[in-house]
């Protein structure tokens, strides 16, 4: 799909507060008691697979006498989740590692996350408060942000300007120019059959909330006002044949896509620019940002769902050294020469730092090359998409499962076999049996 990456998606998003006993398992972890003296350097395990990490270590190791970092890099997010469930059951699980928001919410329950507030609370007004809620639940802080994710549209200018189009402002717009695009066999959008996460963040913007809490009970409810705006919109733009239905699964050919004008448009963050212009060999130039599209009659917001936005560090309950991984994570996220090799798309991930003020790394965080004469316009619609972001969605303590199992029927919506209606009732029945099944308190 256009916002996420054909690698892993990734989100951002607060977790709510809620009652952890009875609502997220059936067990819990225990406390491991206060961290362990030492008389030597502590040394803490950090698992991470993000571009720039290992540098940052090398320079928090050259800068602290008392505490080191040992670092491993993990090939990716999927494969994180897998070693950290391994490493737990068998309790060698690193003190640091690299995560994002939609798991921290399952691993609390599971035991694995330190509660690290009492260590970290007095720094929180560093980062801004998006960033800051996605590693908390109940109020509670168990990881440190390093990321977040401005989100907006990339449009080819010629293509628009040729067929007198300007960029949408609404989804309204956004399905006119669609239709216009569809007569010069021009696709305005790309859906992979293999990502649904159209669907989440389009129903993240419109103000869904898949899981809640309801008293004592997880509440799922896939089929709220909000959810049914976002299938609206999708449905369309399915029915009309506005979208191309390349998968990410050939990430080449996605992208000569875009370099051909096959496809036009993306809803994209900053660190996607990076892959476009690696791949990209006739279009530079010819690119630029305008808002995420708003919902007609609605103010901009723009959702909190793209990979490495809220990217955590978090600590485990094993680690014996809770303070000190908490301090080293606080210096990672905000260390100014840290933060700038993590945000350049050259010498990191090319992700928009968590920092309160970030503004000022938003030149690094784009190309120039990709924009051309629109880089200096586009640096504006980036720091404006900031303040528009959504901080108040909830992932849920399945959420993995549900959206493996929504994957598996988001191809049969792109292929026009089902409805979006009806992968969201399925949704729903699925969601709620398989709380259910897991010994989760659940109403929907």
């Amino acid at each position: 799909m256009n916002f996420t990456s054909p690698r892993r998606r990734f989100a951002r998003a607060a977790v709510a507060g809620l009652a952890l006993s009875g609502l997220l398992s059936a067990c819990g972890g225990s406390d491991s008691g206060d961290d362990a003296k030492s008389s030597g350097p502590v040394t803490l395990p950090f698992w991470g697979w993000a571009n720039g990490q290992e540098a940052v270590v090398k320079a928090f190791n050259a800068s602290h006498k008392d505490v080191q970092l040992k670092y491993t890099k993990v090939t990716d997010q999927l494969t994180m989740q897998k070693q950290l469930t391994n490493a737990v059951k068998a309790g060698n699980a690193p003190c640091l590692l690299q995560n994002t928001g939609e798991y921290v919410t399952s691993w609390v329950s599971q035991g694995a996350l330190a509660d690290i507030t009492k260590y970290v609370e007095a720094d929180k007004d560093k980062f801004n408060p998006g960033s800051w809620a996605v590693g908390q639940v109940q109020g509670k802080v168990y990881g440190i942000p390093t990321s977040s994710a401005p989100a907006f549209t990339i449009y080819r200018t010629d293509v628009f300007d040729k067929y007198g189009l300007k960029a949408p402002a609404t989804w309204d717009d956004f399905i006119a120019a669609g239709k216009e695009l569809k007569k010069h066999d021009i696709k305005i959008t790309n859906y992979a059959g293999e990502d649904p996460s159209t669907l989440e963040v389009l129903a993240m913007q419109a103000g869904a909330h898949w899981y809640a809490i309801d008293g004592g009970s997880w509440k799922v409810d896939f089929q709220d006002a909000g959810t049914l705006k976002a299938a609206k919109v999708i449905q369309e733009i399915i029915d009309n044949d506005l979208n191309s239905k390349l998968s990410f699964a050939d990430y080449a050919a996605v992208q000569r896509n875009y370099d051909n004008a096959g496809t036009v448009t993306r809803q994209i963050s900053t660190w996607q620019m990076s892959g476009m212009v690696q791949n990209f060999t006739k279009s530079f130039g010819k690119w630029a940002l305008a808002p995420w599209p708003a919902f007609t009659g609605e103010a901009p917001k723009t959702p909190a769902g793209t990979n490495q936005s809220g990217g955590l560090t978090l600590v485990t309950e094993q680690c014996k050294n809770k303070e000190q991984a908490a301090q080293a994570a606080l210096w990672m996220s905000t260390d100014a020469g840290a933060v700038k090799t993590m945000a350049s798309p050259e010498t990191g991930s090319g992700v928009m730092p968590a920092v309160a003020d970030s503004s000022s790394y938003v030149p690094e965080a784009i190309p120039e090359k990709l924009l051309g004469k629109n880089y200096g316009p586009a640096q504006k619609v980036v720091t404006d998409s900031m303040g528009t972001i959504t901080d108040d969605w909830t992932f849920g303590p399945n959420w993995t499962a549900m959206f493996t199992e929504m994957q598996d029927e988001w191809a049969a919506v792109v292929g026009k076999k089902q409805k979006v209606t009806d992968l969201l009732a399925h949704m729903q029945e699925w969601t709620v049996n398989d709380l259910k099944q897991r010994g989760i308190s659940v109403k929907g």
